[in-house]
């Protein structure tokens, strides 16, 4: 940190740098302040590009600034990435420390290596930006390639680390006209559109100053322009079904005896009875229950255990409504009576007669949640697995057939891959259903941000999806985002959530992540025509010489 090249850089890089980290923290929940995205990363662009003395002084005498070094840009970069994921994530310490055994200094560590790890993902942002602008103050192609290479490091955040949490577009999952571009380009697209009203915003900041207030005001009428969208309200979808969402609010934590485990699933078949029975024969648009989901909760709820299996088969018949519930499956392994089960993350589907007929397993498990990469190296955070179960990794996105209706069921944080929730979809399922156990993250707002990112798949893919959460938010989402019917958090009800099947497909759910990869593509044709370039002018300058 003391070497020359860190020194080299100039004060205000620095003050920039932490500028833009506050404000990209107050766009997602829960600040939610997210008209702040289309300039919160414009100081981090000036930062970028106008971090070092040129060594020469301008006519008025101020300093003139050029772009940081590969090594600086990193380091700026790598920086806000820190403190950003610091900023949005600190529900990492709190899980860790209450629900995964680790005490508070190693439970602080956890999250601190975690900012590390992650925030190297800025930190390629800003080193491959320095690399596009190389060296000279000419900052236009670097302008222009910065949302190319932002999308592109999103595209890698989500296939590399597997960790797309809050990519950018989700901050404007509120913004229905503008989200529309999401069934095209998937959440990608709004990423790129707010990256590129950032970079018009650092311009006008870069240009000389007569020019500034020009480009700063044309800029900002953009801004203002696509912002607007979130004025404008679309229709109203037509629904015909409806879907009862139980919340069971259970403890995470909690301690379970026999007597305190059928008292529990008593308590929530009989609530879940009677909400269908309430609802039966009332004069409503949606008809009759016709779908019962619990969500995925922290109760040993095995899909082999007599005392699980027949209270639910007895509460599909009782109800003579399909069931989706969040389980623990189970597999005997092969080859040997004595070999240990292997373990699923679940999600059940019991038929109106009470048969058991298909389960997901998930595909997507948490890390450090659901299983422990590298085991010997990561020792120490093992305790929140073991509360949770080793499990094993599902094989197929097929949708599960519920009668007439086809259901794409994904668990818990598989919502945040746009990816891999288009493929149910993709593979005819009719309505999308998430069932999660948000209780791990308390009262922070990594459930607030969660619900926004599922919104998002409903967008990108144009269906409906019925959120069943623990502990909340339980909703009913439309093809537009927006929640139209939802639950109090932290209480024990039922919800009766209105849906309609759809089988069109939107351009995203069947071409899935082209435009990142083609970001992606112009990215690595950017740094090839800057490489280009700095060959030609080295060999202009050994001419002349």
């Amino acid at each position: 940190m003391l070497s020359f090249p860190v020194r080299q850089i100039h004060p205000s890089a620095w003050l920039l740098i932490a500028l833009s980290s506050l404000l990209q923290v107050l766009i997602f929940p829960l600040p939610g302040l997210y008209v702040l995205s289309w300039g919160a990363f414009a100081p981090l662009i000036v930062a970028l590009l106008r971090a070092r003395p040129a060594g020469a002084l301008e006519i008025d005498g101020s300093i003139q600034l050029q772009a940081a070094k590969p090594g600086q840009a990193f380091l700026l970069a790598y920086i806000s990435g820190i403190l950003w994921y610091a900023g949005t994530c600190y529900w990492i310490y709190d899980t860790m420390h209450q629900y995964g055994g680790l005490s508070a200094p190693m439970a602080l560590l956890a999250l601190f290596l975690f900012c590390l790890y992650l925030g190297l993902y800025h930190g390629l942002f800003g080193l491959l930006l320095s690399f596009v602008a190389g060296p000279g103050r000419d900052n236009r192609i670097a302008l222009a390639a910065a949302p190319f290479l932002w999308v592109a490091v999103e595209l890698a955040r989500t296939l590399v680390t597997g960790f797309p949490w809050n990519l950018l577009g989700t901050a404007q999952v509120d913004n229905v006209s503008l989200s529309r571009i999401t069934t095209w380009t998937g959440v990608y697209g709004i990423s790129f559109e707010i990256m590129l009203v950032n970079v018009a915003v650092a311009a006008a900041f870069l240009v000389p100053k007569k020019k500034r207030n020009t480009l700063l005001t044309a800029s900002l009428v953009a801004a203002a322009v696509l912002q607007a969208g979130r004025l404008v309200d679309a229709p109203a979808v037509p629904v015909d079904r409806a879907a009862l969402l139980a919340q069971e609010n259970i403890p995470v934590d909690a301690t379970w005896t026999r007597d305190n485990f059928e008292r529990t699933l008593s308590e929530l078949s009989d609530l879940t009875v009677k909400a269908v029975a309430s609802n039966a024969g009332l004069d409503t648009k949606t008809g009759n229950i016709d779908l019962i989901v619990w969500p995925e909760s922290p109760v040993p709820f095995f899909t082999s255990d007599p005392l699980f299996r027949d209270p639910v088969s007895q509460m599909a018949q009782a109800a003579d409504t399909w069931v989706v519930t969040g389980a623990i499956g189970s597999t005997r392994a092969a080859h040997s009576v004595t070999a240990a089960s292997q373990v699923f993350n679940s999600a059940a589907l019991i038929s109106p007669s009470g048969e058991w007929t298909a389960r997901y397993d998930k595909v997507h498990l948490v890390p450090f949640g659901e299983y422990l990469p590298f085991p010997r190296l990561f020792a120490f955070a093992g305790g929140l697995t073991k509360e949770v179960g080793e499990f094993q990794t599902g094989a197929s996105r097929a949708p599960l057939d519920a009668g007439n209706t086809r259901l794409g069921v994904f668990i818990c944080y598989e919502s945040v891959f746009p990816g891999e929730v288009r493929q149910f979809a993709k593979q005819g399922a009719q309505l999308l259903v998430n069932i999660s156990n948000d209780g791990w993250y308390g009262d922070s707002g990594a459930y607030a941000q969660h619900l926004n990112q599922t919104r998002m798949r409903a967008i990108e893919n144009d269906r409906w999806i019925l959120s069943a959460t623990n502990t909340g938010v339980t909703a009913s989402i439309d093809p537009y985002g927006r929640v139209v019917a939802r639950l109090p958090r932290k209480q024990r009800a039922a919800l009766v959530a209105p849906y309609a099947l759809t089988s069109v497909t939107t351009f995203y759910t069947r071409h899935g992540d082209w435009f990142p990869w083609l970001c992606a593509i112009i990215s690595a044709g950017a740094l090839l025509t800057r490489f280009g370039l700095g060959v030609k002018a080295v060999k202009k300058a050994e001419t002349s010489s």
